[in-house]
């Protein structure tokens, strides 16, 4: 491990200028790229205290050798030697933006004599026009045999297509009229590239002059009484519409752009890009993504956006250098947030494309549904990508092995109890625990506690009182008496706190993790480990550690805590909403004369909710057993009076 002081430049050798920085390790490889601003104040923050700096900067920081630096006259020859250098050096510290599958697209092999239509996935490669990327497969073969009828192209391999033309014979697509059998002669080449070309127009969005001509020759061979190609042509049309109604018009007809949305939590973050071309979603395309950079923050939705259209943009604007046309930058890219620098990212952008190119926040109309729509679908595949990984045996099994040898554990904790608290300012102050055994939630052993004692003394006395009461259960229920203590001899089932934990993790830092393990102590146990997780950098705090564990952002098994913490987290604030909505619904038919305990009860039971009791008029009030007309005049008078304002933030 290298240290940063002996490769540190001297500051007045830095220049106060824009530029791109390298950091290479001892081999020489480049292991991260940056650009900034000015290169003195940021490669200065580099060679800061290694115990301020960020884990992943401070890895960064020891792993390399050398720094290195380019000047450039503007930010936006900073962007584009970035990009560059991210594309050829591949930097193991950068951020990526790489497909989390290989999308399937539409290709059309232009450079042939006899142009091919198919389903592709892989490399581009020039000469070839490629339209999508689609979600499925099956989406491009629907809509590929839909629009065959209209456009009877070649869409055989090299194989089929010569064998066919020594036979003499086309295959059924020939004979069924979806092929317009060039291997045989049917049509010439040039005869056979203006159908491809009249297809690509279609697919790029060059619909209307397609209809309209259709219209116009159907009408037209209707008046000369050729009813057989006037239904031809009818039926053409309607296949067209059919094929345009898979991809829904969502803006106008001349919108080219592209909807960039995203979904994340405190360690990633899932993307999804809609490619909009003629006013019509035309691909989608989606990533999972590390959300830390190397400026020791946690990457936030501006970080997030500007590493996205630098790389992004840059790669497509070399696909459609090589020939795939329609895949370049587009006139405008919708951001859920600007980043700071948004006037030198447009001109990048824009000379990439050679005109004008936006990039802007949707505030209203049909732009800003559509991105709505698609930050729906990145929440979906966040969610997605979490469920498999939870789903993978072999990576929870890495997760609790990883744990293990990180935290010291004499073995794999295959049982894992996570507590949380939650309240509002001090009031209803509740707790969870939540259960994980082998990796898994296993909700039937959850447990959620009314705090008592500690609800006026802060988190930290709240979580130890937690502690003590779920201990001094597992305590009584496992020293019970007969042969198998931790049983309930009534039920045969196992006692709700009979079973130690391996691992307990408490939601919080140092302070936390040292109450929980105090109170573990003073009553004697020993075998069960204890850690705090805090929220915003993930770090792990083990009780009397003056500097928490950092475990690596690709850890399966710091995923596995940030799940157990997250669940326990969400089983706490549901908890705590349904204690404050019962306070606040008893609250409101406090002091009603008339009404006691009872009678409140019997409201609520008669009407359900205390929302339908605001609704209800006098009559239906004096309907409920036990109230008369005035008890009833007087709970409508006080459930329909202006509630006072409240400004309340929940939190935990």
């Amino acid at each position: 491990m290298a240290d940063p002081s002996t490769y540190r430049p001297s500051p007045g050798t830095i220049p106060d200028a824009p530029g791109v920085y390298k950091f290479r390790d001892e081999s020489g490889r480049v292991i991260y790229v940056g650009k900034a601003k000015s290169l003195r104040s940021r490669l200065n923050s580099y060679f800061a205290d290694i115990s301020l700096l960020h884990a992943r900067t401070a890895q960064m920081v020891t792993t390399a050798a050398a720094v290195e630096w380019t000047v450039v006259s503007t930010e936006v020859e900073a962007l584009q030697l970035e990009y560059n250098w991210i594309k050829e050096f591949d930097p193991r510290f950068n951020v990526r933006y790489r497909d989390d599958k290989s999308y399937p697209v539409l290709a059309v092999t232009l450079n042939e004599e006899f142009p091919r239509l198919h389903v592709y996935r892989g490399p581009r490669r020039r000469g070839v026009r490629y339209f999508g990327p689609y979600a499925h497969a099956w989406a491009i073969r629907e809509t590929l045999d839909l629009l065959l009828r209209v456009f009877p192209a070649r869409t055989c391999s090299a194989g089929v297509f010569k064998r066919h033309g020594q036979i003499g014979r086309p295959c059924l697509l020939g004979y069924i009229g979806k092929c317009s059998a060039p291997c045989v002669g049917r049509v010439s080449a040039d005869e056979h590239r203006g159908i491809v070309e009249d297809f690509c127009d279609f697919l790029a969005g060059r619909t209307d002059t397609m209809m309209r001509r259709l219209d116009r020759e159907m009408n037209a061979a209707s008046a000369a009484l050729e009813f057989e190609r006037a239904a031809r042509l009818r039926d053409d049309l309607g296949a067209l519409r059919r094929a345009m109604e898979k991809q829904a018009v969502v803006l106008g007809s001349g919108t080219d752009a592209d909807v960039v949305a995203f979904a994340q939590d405190d360690l990633a973050a899932a993307v999804q890009v809609f490619h909009v071309r003629g006013g019509r979603v035309r691909g989608q395309r989606g990533w999972v993504v590390d959300k830390v950079d190397m400026t020791g923050r946690v990457s936030d939705t501006v970080n997030l956006v500007t590493q996205f259209l630098t790389q992004f943009y840059g790669d497509q604007a070399a696909y459609a250098a090589e020939g795939e046309a329609g895949s370049g930058v587009p006139r405008e890219v919708l951001v859920p947030e600007c980043p700071e620098d948004t006037e030198p990212i447009e001109q990048w952008l824009s000379g990439l494309r050679g005109a004008r190119v936006r990039v802007r926040v949707p505030q209203r109309g049909d732009k800003k549904a559509l991105m709505e729509t698609v930050e729906r679908n990145a929440k979906e595949a966040f969610t997605q990508h979490k469920l498999r990984r939870a789903g993978d045996l072999t990576a929870r099994s890495a997760a609790l092995q990883e744990l293990q040898d990180a935290l010291g554990l004499d073995t794999a904790p295959l049982r894992i109890e996570c507590i949380d608290i939650s309240h509002i300012q001090g009031s209803d102050v509740v707790a969870s625990l939540v259960v994980f055994e082998d990796g898994l939630a296993r909700k039937s052993e959850y447990r959620r506690f009314a705090i008592r004692e500690a609800a006026t003394e802060g988190d930290v006395a709240a979580v130890a009182e937690v502690v003590r009461r779920r201990f001094y259960r597992y305590l009584n229920e496992s020293n019970g008496l007969g042969p198998n203590p931790g049983v309930d001899p009534e039920t045969g089932r196992p006692r709700k706190f009979a079973y130690a934990p391996n691992l307990l993790v408490v939601d919080g830092a140092g302070p936390q993790a040292n109450a929980a393990a105090d109170v573990l102590a003073g009553m004697g146990i020993s075998d069960v480990a204890v850690i705090g997780l805090a929220k915003r950098l993930e770090e792990v705090w083990l009780p009397a550690e003056a500097e928490p564990c950092i475990l690596p952002r690709s850890s399966e098994g710091l995923y596995l805590l940030q799940r157990v913490r997250d669940e326990a987290h969400r089983f706490a604030i549901s908890y705590h909403r349904q204690r404050r909505s019962k306070r606040l619904t008893a609250s409101a038919l406090d002091g009603i004369p008339g009404l006691g305990q009872t009678r409140k009860s019997a409201l609520l039971k008669h009407f359900g909710s205390l929302k339908r009791l605001r609704e209800a008029s006098v009559e239906e009030i004096s309907g409920a057993p036990g109230i008369g007309a005035a008890t009833a005049q007087a709970v409508h008078a006080a459930l329909t009076a202006p509630a006072p304002a409240s400004n309340d933030n929940e939190g935990t």
